[in-house]
């Protein structure tokens, strides 16, 4: 590692043998956080804990947890860099530095002293710091370690990550340099086969040296195995940045799509999903052939400019063969650019409809809408097959145009050569020289033909993709908050109005409550009343429109996104689970959860009784989204999840209605030990559950139509107040 690597967390991925190891501790990844915040409050900076959820990500998996303490430190404005760095080396310019352990531990070298003392900070044994011997440090030292420093006051003005893609390109800066300078090389060598067959025909031949033709074989011999050799290399050095290029900005899309806020999301899920896939439009165009066509077209000057010299006026033909071919390309961009984008816009939808389907594959066979759903999805096709018909018929023109101009052009350097020949103007060796030349020089244009056809594609998806990462997200870069590790669950809605993006309807209105800490609240109303939207608001999923949120009596825009809701254990009325494990599904919150913390979960939301009934048990597979298991055991482990690490708030929005009786009323009796103490908000319509709430709250349109207990909700239900309550 030089001084210090600038590193991004894709950066880190290529550190070598280090990151495809394993820690055997599970804590891994919340050590190293740990001593990252310890570490950048060191240089002046603040690391929210929230922000370093991603160093549990996988708690045995250093991979994952040393990019998010890379991701983590850079947002917070520090500069980063990991890599194996001896331990002699380190002196007070690389201090402080996080040190990884051979037990999969770590700790943080704070200084080094004159005397060669190291006084580092072990999160195991505290808050301080203590000394220690650099040789007996050595003996638990891995070898690797993260260096931090601040970043310089101009670098921290500006965005931590720089342009989404342009940051892509400039990492690889250095190897499209040495793409250039491969490509100089490569076109100089081709000129020897020229040089060569000139050089027979003129000199060779008519004084049958034999002498000569052996030698200059051998010369040009050799200049074409350094040729194979450059453009093999140039070609692992376009494939290289495409894979670094790849990673980064395949990494901060998907950083963009977890992240984008609920309100910026638009359109279905299929659109989304088929922008994402314009990446690969763009990461094509940028690391394929195309940029091998770019590069080499500059050199068809030169390639004219040696026809000049050897050919004279023959540099003519190819002089305006070139501006010929790159007019017509650019002469089709404007119709090219129409048809790429109606075809990226269809293409959204016929993935929109794909998407839809798959998802409710039982309800399209079981209500019979496959044939609605397959003429979607053959008018999608048949827009889309249309839209790119006339962008290809276009793009075979401006190929054909090419085509035509290279051959035109051998022909009619043929054509012209013969009489300057005769004339003796210029050698027979001249006029084979200067045609395959032409075609030297001419053959970029096939390609870049090409090129300019895929240029509309390209615009279009890069436009659909910056967008996209323009989006407003949950965390905004630059943004800083107070941490908020620990909540006590007051919440306090003032006047808040809500509307849902593109539609007309308000779906609350002037609501304004306050919940005590360990209070439990349940909230009933018709279906489309509001309940689970203000559930959502409570979660941050959502900014008001109008009024304010808060917890703990501070502005939920305050707090932390990764803070507010890992105190607020959630059940959303729409289950959603994921491939894995049953553990895993638990867990995914919490993935350094012990395993008597899951087990309780699990028992106190019923889940425990099929678990234990099939032979894997809590490693039994599950398929996307739970497939296999039924709607009531998705809801238990849906609510075990939102149980585990004991969240001070409980948020269940109709954690129960799925379930039969029996295992209600035990998940309801469990239920009731497991929240004391902490503020439950349950969302349902179920009557037994109301046996676990002090406090009624009924909404009717968007608005509070009643607030009280249980009892004084039925006595006004008696007097024919609320028909709504059930």
């Amino acid at each position: 590692m030089s001084r210090l690597d600038r590193i991004t967390p894709e950066r880190a991925a290529a550190v070598g043998p280090f990151l495809s190891q394993t820690a055997p501790k599970p804590e891994f990844g919340d050590v190293l956080a740990q001593c990252l915040i310890h570490a950048a409050s060191l240089l002046g900076a603040t690391v929210e804990r929230a922000a370093l959820d991603g160093a549990r990500g996988d708690g045995n998996d250093c991979a994952i947890a040393v990019q998010a303490i890379l991701s983590a430190a850079e947002n917070a404005g520090l500069q980063a860099g990991f890599g194996a760095w001896p331990l002699k080396r380190f002196d007070a310019a690389l201090t402080p530095a996080i040190l990884i352990l051979r037990d999969g531990g770590a700790v943080v070298l704070e200084t080094v002293t004159s005397d060669g003392t190291l006084v580092i900070h072990d999160p195991a044994l505290g808050k301080g710091a203590g000394e220690i011997a650099a040789d007996r440090l050595a003996r638990s030292y891995d070898g690797h370690a993260i260096i931090l420093r601040r970043a310089h006051v101009a670098d921290r003005d500006a965005p931590p990550e720089g342009h989404w893609f342009g940051a892509a390109l400039a990492t690889n800066r250095w190897t499209y340099a040495q793409v250039m300078l491969a490509a100089v090389l490569a076109n100089v060598l081709g000129l020897a086969t020229s040089v060569f067959i000139m050089a027979v025909y003129d000199r060779v031949l008519p004084n049958e040296a034999v002498e000569s033709l052996i030698a200059l074989t051998s010369g040009v011999a050799l200049a074409l195995l350094f040729d194979f050799v450059v453009k093999t290399l140039r070609a692992g050095f376009i494939d290289r940045a495409g894979e670094r290029a790849d990673r980064m900005v395949g990494r901060r899309l998907f950083d963009q799509v977890v992240d984008l806020r609920m309100s910026a999301r638009g359109g279905s899920t299929g659109a989304l999903a088929s922008t994402l896939r314009d990446f690969e439009t763009l990461r094509d165009f940028f690391t394929s052939a195309t940029l091998v066509a770019l590069v080499d077209l500059p050199f068809a000057a030169l390639f004219i400019g040696v026809i000049f010299l050897v050919g004279g006026p023959l540099a003519l033909i190819p002089a305006l063969a070139v501006p010929l071919v790159l007019f017509v390309g650019l002469a089709v961009q404007p119709f090219l650019r129409r048809h790429a984008e109606g075809k990226l816009a269809e293409g959204q939808g016929k993935q929109s409809v794909l998407v839809e389907t798959l998802a409710g594959i039982e309800t399209v066979k079981t209500t019979g809408a496959a044939p609605v759903m397959r003429a979607r999805w053959e008018d999608a096709v048949a827009r889309q097959s249309q839209q790119g018909t006339r962008a290809r018929m276009l793009t075979q023109f401006a190929m054909n145009v090419t085509g035509f101009a290279q051959q035109g052009a051998q022909v009619l350097i043929v054509f012209y050569g013969v009489f300057l020949v005769t004339a003796g103007s210029v050698s027979m060796g001249a006029l084979i020289a200067s045609v395959i030349l032409t075609g030297r020089a001419l053959a970029p244009l096939a390609q870049l033909s090409q090129t300019l056809a895929r240029l509309a594609e390209v615009r279009g998806a890069y436009r659909n993709l910056d967008t996209l990462m323009k989006g407003g997200r949950d965390r905004p870069p630059g943004r800083r908050w107070m941490a908020r590790p620990k909540l006590e669950g007051a919440i306090c809605l003032d006047a808040v109005d809500f509307a849902y993006p593109g539609q007309g309807g308000v779906a609350l209105h002037g609501v304004s409550l306050s919940i005590l800490p360990g209070e439990r609240v349940a909230i009933l109303g018709r279906a489309g009343s509001g309940k689970s939207t203000l559930a959502r608001l409570i979660l941050g999923l959502y900014a008001p429109d109008r009024g304010t949120i808060r917890i703990d009596g501070a502005d939920i825009a305050q707090i932390d996104p990764g803070d507010l809701r890992r105190n607020i254990g959630t059940v959303l009325q729409d289950v959603c689970l994921f491939s894995g494990t049953i553990r895993d599904n638990i867990a995914i919150g919490h993935p350094c959860a012990e395993d008597p913390d899951i087990r309780h979960a699990a028992r106190v939301a019923g889940a425990c009784g099929f678990i234990a009934a099939h032979p894997e048990g809590y490693e039994q597979m599950l398929g996307e989204r739970g497939e296999g298991l039924s709607g009531g055991q998705k809801q238990a482990i849906a609510l075990a999840r939102a149980l585990v690490g004991r969240p001070p708030v409980l948020l269940l929005d109709e954690p129960t209605s799925a379930m039969d009786v029996e295992t209600e009323a035990t998940v309801i009796s469990r239920l009731r030990a497991e929240a004391a103490g902490r503020t439950l908000v349950l969302v349902t319509h179920r009557p037994a559950l109301l046996d676990l709430v002090d406090r009624v709250i009924v909404l009717e349109g968007g608005r509070i139509a009643f607030d009280g207990s249980p009892a004084a909700l039925m006595d006004h239900a008696k007097a024919g107040g609320n028909r709504h309550a059930r």
